[in-house]
């Protein structure tokens, strides 16, 4: 079939006739006013000769004279991609000639540079593409623009957003003259301005409500009002960029949650079983604390948005105590978060509301059981630290030792058994030494803060972070000099290593044609670890260590011996020993207060760097909770319940215990593994959400910086300059000594990085995050939490960064 009417097409026909003219097809049929038209099939592309008979004979039926002619590609106008302008629109074309060449344009366009390059950013197939035509009588305007359903800023689905300007509306779409704009939220339009009236906003808005009902999304609507003032719709279809919608809840809304995905440099979203793990902890958390929760899904406060781990805030901005202390708590995320949260606390949807957002019985039950061992534990830290490090550290090698399967788990278990052994891994963690393990921590952490305070007035911006680089104990840190002292051993394999592409050599190492260069002990002590390595659904460096090979080749490119990172990192240490004796110098005036001072930084120093170890610890048995579910999804997709066994990571530990005993998953796994693959390429994530889709950050005013500088949260100090290297993922990346690394967030998989780069900026993250934290250790400067960084900055660009100020310069 050639040739279509497009009353006669419909949302099964994508791959006849295209996303636009299937889009216009339901238009049609749900009663819609569209301007009458046909379509020039996929069957004909595929011919890749133009039907010029059937055409114009289609071209004779609708009429003649002017159309519109539009590229209607397969893969366009659907819910993961737009393609808005990828392809070529031709309006006003006369005569069979024009038409011909307007339809042979907009084939030709199918292939054009950046249709090409969209394809590709969305991981779609080209070999999959084809392309139909749509022609549509012309419709005379007197005005025309675009409605979305949804606001495509802010994300708030209660509100649809209009551009119109007078005439053809392609100045709306190309951007190409001021436009009127409109914001709509379901009250009576009163007044009238620009091109639009009254009348004419709410005729927009119903036609809005009953487009995003029958298509079931959000929708971008091009439209157009005739000189008779009759509304014609021109095109629908998805808004591809909205974050998705928290899921509904049954407790009183609106609601606001806290993104915290990126505490563990988790900016991609986790797989659903990633997800589902995840969860479990926290409700392992919950058991201890004595609070009863689902095992597997965790708190009702706590959900999943996008693969992103969010928290539900409302309780605590409702509550008048706490919603005072909201913003300064939310500082530590992010200037804007904070910004966003005091503009909330002026909302009257959520005034304060009587009572507490917490069980006053819970909080005692806590209180008694923890605060007696935390106390103790503490102070037996503070009086004594190396044994009490060593306690700590011995709670990590039980959790190895914890993890370790039952015997008979090596070849007879069945799958069913391995899932449940997965299941019970995290718990048997959380209740058991993770616990046990944080008194000693705790009292760093303490002891950084009572420092501060005794030294307050004496010490200027940034030196008590001074204090905290180069610190000991930290399994993150040793793990990277571990690995640039194994790259500095080397020898004659460096060419090899340097010129070698790092997924070549992971490939020759895992069929053991590498030489030896000493990763398998490295492996041994940290294959668990990767980056997003909080996902047990992602893989780890001991199944793939393609990025540590990167990291090896990036320390071998290191020429100067004084940036050596074993060197850097002894300089960073001496350094803050030095601004230990100068500040406690600077207190003698005070002697009890100065030698106190002292007491607590060398106490800070002795127990904060083991922050990184119960998240060392866990990983531990996530790593083994991975391999058993990869060998329980091997025998699902040898029994023809999955397809291949990672597909177990696209389901919950629910639906892998279902999966083991029978129910076959393939079609939701595909489903999830699109949505997840889709998620993975986003690059903005709203920090605070409210229940209607608003992104309350994109709502907070920016303080205006100065031209030419972005603006973060102080993470690190120092400064640096360099030119920046923006990287998105660690897996085969590199940076080269003296530059900046720039990059969405990171995580302990990350830190490899660290080692040769100038400085940090990230686009989220915490002070106390694992990156920031590692930052400091190596006495690099790091500036965090600046908004689109990795779109301002450019690989190449020269920057210069400010880690105790807080911001970026981009220029010389």
């Amino acid at each position: 079939m050639n040739v279509i009417e497009l009353a006669r097409v419909n949302a099964s026909m994508v791959e006849l006739v295209g996303g636009k003219a299937a889009a216009l097809g339901e238009l049609i049929g749900a009663g819609e006013a569209v301007p009458a038209g046909f379509c020039l099939t996929t069957e004909a592309h595929a011919t890749g000769v133009i039907p010029e008979d059937e055409l114009v004979a289609a071209y004779a039926r609708l009429g003649g004279g002017p159309v519109a002619v539009r590229s209607s590609a397969t893969a366009e106008d659907l819910p993961d991609a737009s393609f808005a302008g990828q392809q070529d629109t031709f309006l006003g074309v006369s005569g069979a000639a024009d038409l011909v060449d307007a339809v042979r344009a907009c084939w030709a366009s199918l292939r054009s540079e950046r249709a090409i390059a969209y394809r590709k950013a969305n991981g779609i197939d080209e070999d999959s593409v084809s392309m139909a035509v749509v022609v549509q009588r012309m419709v005379d305007p007197e005005v025309a623009g675009v409605l979305f359903t949804a606001n495509p800023i802010t994300g708030t689905r209660t509100q649809m957003v209009v551009d119109a300007a007078p005439g053809l509306g392609t100045a709306v779409v190309d951007g190409s003259a001021d436009t009127d704009h409109y914001l709509l939220d379901g009250c009576e339009p009163t007044g009238a301005h620009g091109c639009l009236g009254p009348r004419h906003l709410t005729a927009l808005y119903d036609a809005g409500q009953r487009l995003q009902e029958h298509f079931g999304a959000p929708q971008d609507v091009e439209w157009a009002f005739d000189r008779d003032g009759a509304l014609w719709l021109l095109q629908s279809r998805p808004i591809t960029t909205l974050f998705p919608l928290p899921p509904e809840s049954d407790r009183p809304g609106p609601r606001v949650y806290f993104e915290f995905s990126h505490m563990e440099g988790m900016l991609r979203p986790f797989t659903p079983m990633g997800m589902s793990a995840f969860k479990g902890v926290i409700a392992g958390l919950a058991a201890v604390c004595g609070v009863r929760v689902d095992p597997i899904d965790g708190p009702r406060s706590v959900v999943s948005v996008g693969g992103r781990l969010y928290v539900d805030l409302t309780d605590l901005v409702r509550h008048r105590a706490s919603r005072e202390r909201l913003p300064e708590v939310l500082r530590i995320y992010g200037p804007r978060a904070a910004v966003a949260m005091e503009r909330l606390s002026g909302d009257p949807r959520f005034a304060p509301l009587p009572g507490r957002p917490y069980r006053l019985s819970t909080v005692i039950r806590m209180t008694l059981r923890f605060a007696p061992l935390i106390t103790a534990g503490i102070v037996r830290a503070l009086v004594r630290p190396a044994p009490a490090r060593e306690r700590a550290f011995r709670v990590a090698e039980e959790a190895r030792r914890l993890a370790a399967p039952p015997s008979g788990f090596a070849h007879g278990a069945t799958a069913a058994e391995r899932v449940r052994f997965a299941t019970g891994l995290q718990r048997s963690f959380v209740t058991g030494g993770m616990m046990r393990s944080m008194s000693a921590l705790y009292a760093g952490l303490l002891s950084v803060r009572l420092a501060a305070r005794l030294l307050k007035g004496v010490t200027a911006e940034g030196e008590i972070e001074t204090v905290l680089r180069g610190m000991p104990y930290n399994v993150t840190t040793e793990m990277d000099l571990t690995l640039w002292r194994l790259a500095a051993s080397v020898g004659e394999h460096r060419d090899l290593l340097l010129d070698t592409p790092a997924t070549e050599l992971a490939r020759r190492y895992r069929e053991g044609e590498l030489p030896g260069i000493g990763l398998e002990a490295f492996l041994a002590e940290y294959g668990m670890r990767g980056a997003a390595e909080a996902d047990v659904g992602v893989p780890r460096w001991a199944e793939d260590p393609a990025p540590l090979f990167s990291a090896i080749a990036n320390y071998l490119r290191l020429t100067d011996p004084g940036q050596a990172p074993d060197r850097r990192f002894a300089r960073a240490a001496r350094e803050a020993k030095q601004k230990i004796d100068e500040l406690v110098r600077r207190a003698r005036r005070r002697p009890v207060r100065a030698r106190l001072a002292r007491f607590f930084l060398l106490r800070a120093r002795a127990l904060s760097g083991l922050r990184e170890l119960g998240k060392f610890a866990w990983l531990y048995p996530l790593a083994e909770m991975r391999r058993q579910l990869l060998l329980a999804g091997a025998e699902l997709a040898g029994r023809g319940l999955l397809d291949r066994a990672d597909d177990i990571m696209f389901l919950d530990l629910r639906e892998a215990g279902a999966a083991a005993e029978g129910t076959d998953h393939r079609e939701l796994v595909a489903s999830r593994r699109a949505v997840y693959e889709r998620e993975s390429r986003r690059r903005s994530v709203p920090g605070l959400l409210l229940s209607d889709g608003t992104d309350l950050e994109a709502l907070a005013p920016d303080t205006p910086p100065a031209e030419g500088t972005l603006v973060g949260l102080a993470a690190a100090p120092g400064t640096a300059s360099g030119p920046a290297r923006v990287i998105l993922d660690p897996a085969g990346a590199h940076v080269e000594p003296g530059e900046i690394l720039v990059a969405p967030t990171t995580d302990p998989g990350w830190t490899p990085l660290f080692l040769t780069a100038a400085g940090l900026v990230t686009e989220t993250g915490s002070p106390m995050a694992h990156g920031p934290t590692v930052a400091r250790e190596y006495g690099i400067p790091a500036v965090i939490c600046v908004r689109d960084a990795t779109r301002e900055i450019h690989t190449g660009d020269r920057v210069t960064i400010d880690g105790a100020a807080g911001t970026v310069t981009l220029g010389p």
